[in-house]
Parts: structure tokens; C-alpha cells; sequence
């Protein structure tokens, strides 16, 4: 008999070995957490991720720079806007693109609506996951309102692949700006609901207080970003740190907490969704139609596709798009960019290397929800079974954007 088969045999070992996932629905995904168990108490907790893997990054590389923002949208698929808008603004940094003052704002809004849903479906799923169930459905249907406005904008719900290198899919239609306006006037309603739901709740505070613990340094030693980072008192965030969009002209503050755990990492969410609703009411004020979309000069015109209803009615637009769409934008040779935003679940990153041609040499993404879990196996490292649940989507891991 091996040795492996005398282990697997030898059913009076106080320490036993089990998976959890890649199926479990707590796992936000397919994410499998292989655990080292001393009856309910976990010895170690080793993350085993892949099981998405598409190899986006691969495509990406074989792809015009155009045709890579559909992808975007299957990363972390809870915040598409925030995706395809992130990697346009790589691109154009890369090309030496500036886009026009209206468009700027409109990228701002739709960036902060993408937060507060991702946010939103993050609340329902952490406060079902600990046995909360009707928060679940107040979140839900906020984040539908969300998805109304997004179908609006780009004429999709879910995948919208609303960014472009240069601009944005389409203009919005009009009214749309006062339709946002009175959403986000009463967005606060239900986060505030939830609040008065959880905050203060016994059983959510004993299944998160000093839960899934993590140290400012071993944070930073593990490159976390976004909430977890935020939660354990480190004031970091690329808006503030690294603006971009015109972010520095907005009044907004960087919630942070103190302990590093699941509870901290739910205060700092639910505050990072006020300060959102606060971004969009001040770049509504900012917001002028008579401001173009795009830029007009002809050396522009080469980079972005022309609107769709140009496109079917005129020739010469017919022609452009079909330009565009198999020339460029060209890529400088050998020039390399990183550019990062902060989306989410954190640090979203790109790093591009031109070509000479419309296809990048080398594209790679910097996945928040990957390198985010990480820390799992400090987080669970003496917790018990049941935390591992809260400790998990406290993360709020999206495995489409870990695996890529």
C-alpha cells in the first residue's frame, strides 16, 4: 500500500483536508479554497483559482484595440463601465489621445453609477451569505434602477461595452441627465435602510466584528487595493492619489476603517456608495450638451469609430468606420504605458505595449479580485469553518476578473 493511500485510509486524524468550492455558493464564483481542518478550526486555507480561465490577455494580444472592449466587459462583470472606460483611457494614453470636456464628465458619472451597483450586489450577496436574507432583495432592486439608466445609455443592461477609445458607444438621450438626477436623490434611502438593518445587528456584528483580520502592513506587503486596503486604515485611493477624469475638482472623501476585518470592510462600502452618489450629483452641475462628444478636428476622426446612425445613412461615415475599425488607432512602436484606475474591488490596471499596428504587442491586466485574494489564507488562518463565508465576501472576489 503508498503512502498516499495509507493516509487516505487512517480515518482518526484530528486534522482533515477539505475543498470548498469550486461549486459552493458562498465562493462568489468558481473559486476553490482547499482547507486544512482541526475540527471547525482552519490550520490553512490555500486559494486554488483558474477554474474561469479564458485567457483574455492572450486574445487581447490578437485583437485591434478596438475589438478587445467587449472583453472588458466579461472581467469583473459587476462593474462593465468601469472596465471598458479603463482600458479606453489606457489606449488613449498610449496613443496621446485627449478627449473632449463633456465626455470626461459623462465618464465620471457612469463611473460612479458602476461603483455604487457593483457595491450594491456586493451588499445583497455579503448580507445573504451571513443569513440576511431581506437585504438581499432591498439591494437587488436599487441596483435594478442601475441597470434602467445603463440600458438608457448604451441600449444593454449587463455586458454594455458602452467605452470607446476616444469617447464613449452613443450620446445619451435626452433627458437622461434628469432621470440620473432623480435616481441618485433617492439612492440613499436604501442604503440607509440597509444600514439601520445590519449595522447595529447582533448576529451581523458577531459574524463580523474581528473576523477575517488582516494588519495595514501585511496589506500593503500584499499589494491589496480598494476596500480591503481602505478597511484596515491606509487612505488610498487612485482618485485622490493618482486623478484622473478631473477627479481632484470633486468634493469626495476616502472612507478608511481601523481593524482590517469583514466588519470594517462593510462599513467602508456602504460609505464609499454615499461618497458616489455625491461625485454624480456634482458632475450632473458640470454636465453641457453644447460640448461635443468627441473631438472635431480631422487627425481625431482617425481614432474613434463615427456614431451608428452616421453610419447608416451616410456613406462617407460608412467608409470611416470601416477605416477605423481595420486601421487604427495606430500603437507607437516599442512605447509602454501603465494605467490604472480605481474601480470596485480596487487597483484595475493596464499595461500595453505598442505595435506599430492597431493590435498591441503586449496586454496585461491587473485583476483586483486576484491579487485582493491573496490574503485569504492570513484572513482565515485560525478562524472558523462558518467565517470562512464572511471572510470570502467581504473580498468581494469576481473569479471572471481573477482568472481572466
Amino acid at each position: 500500500m503508498t503512502e498516499m493511500n495509507r493516509e487516505r485510509l487512517d480515518l482518526n486524524t484530528d486534522v482533515i483536508t477539505v475543498n470548498m468550492g469550486p461549486q459552493h455558493p458562498s465562493t462568489h464564483g468558481v473559486l476553490r479554497v482547499v482547507l486544512k481542518l482541526d475540527g471547525e478550526v482552519v490550520l490553512s486555507a490555500v486559494p486554488d483559482v483558474g477554474y474561469l480561465h479564458r485567457g483574455i490577455e492572450k486574445i487581447a494580444e490578437n485583437k485591434t484595440l478596438h475589438q478587445v472592449i467587449p472583453y472588458t466587459d466579461r472581467m469583473d462583470y459587476l462593474s462593465p463601465m468601469s472596465n471598458n472606460i479603463g482600458l479606453a483611457m489606457a489606449v488613449e494614453k498610449l496613443i496621446g489621445f485627449q478627449i473632449t470636456e463633456r465626455c470626461r464628465v459623462m465618464r465620471v458619472i457612469c463611473m460612479e453609477l458602476a461603483r455604487l451597483s457593483s457595491h450594491l450586489l456586493w451588499l445583497a450577496t455579503d448580507a445573504l451569505d451571513v443569513g440576511a436574507g431581506t437585504v438581499y432583495f432591498y439591494a437587488f432592486t436599487e441596483r435594478e434602477k442601475i441597470y434602467d439608466l445603463f440600458e438608457r445609455m448604451s441600449g444593454a443592461r449587463f455586458t454594455v461595452s458602452y467605452g470607446r477609445i476616444g469617447g464613449l458607444a452613443r450620446d445619451w438621450p435626452e433627458g437622461l441627465e434628469r432621470e440620473i438626477e432623480t435616481y441618485v436623490a433617492q439612492a440613499h434611502k436604501t442604503i440607509d435602510e440597509c444600514d439601520k438593518l445590519l449595522t447595529r445587528n447582533k448576529i451581523w456584528i458577531d459574524r463580523n466584528q474581528d473576523v477575517g483580520v488582516i494588519s495595514a502592513e501585511k496589506a500593503i506587503d500584499m499589494g491589496l487595493s480598494g476596500p480591503p486596503l481602505r478597511a484596515c486604515g491606509v487612505e488610498w485611493d487612485l482618485r485622490k492619489a493618482y486623478p484622473y477624469l478631473g477627479y481632484e475638482r470633486y468634493d469626495f472623501e476616502i472612507p478608511v476603517g481601523e481593524h482590517g476585518d469583514c466588519y470594517d470592510r462593510y462599513l467602508v462600502r456602504m460609505e464609499e456608495m454615499r461618497q458616489s452618489i455625491r461625485i454624480v450629483q456634482q458632475a450632473l452641475k458640470e454636465m453641457d450638451r453644447s460640448i461635443p462628444l468627441f473631438p472635431e478636428d480631422p487627425e481625431s476622426r482617425k481614432v474613434f469609430l463615427p456614431p451608428k446612425d452616421r453610419v447608416l445613412t451616410k456613406m462617407e461615415e460608412l467608409i470611416h468606420q470601416f477605416i477605423v475599425a481595420t486601421e487604427g488607432p495606430k500603437t507607437p512602436k516599442g512605447k509602454e504605458i501603465y494605467f490604472a484606475i480605481e474601480a470596485p474591488k480596487g487597483e484595475l490596471g493596464f499595461y500595453l505595449v505598442g505595435s506599430g499596428t492597431n493590435v498591441a504587442h503586449r496586454c496585461h491586466f491587473r485583476a483586483p479580485s486576484y491579487i485582493n485574494l491573496q490574503a485569504l489564507p492570513i484572513l482565515l488562518k485560525g478562524a472558523m469553518v462558518a467565517d470562512c463565508v464572511a471572510t470570502i465576501a467581504s473580498l468581494d472576489p469576481v473569479m471572471g476578473e481573477c482568472d481572466r
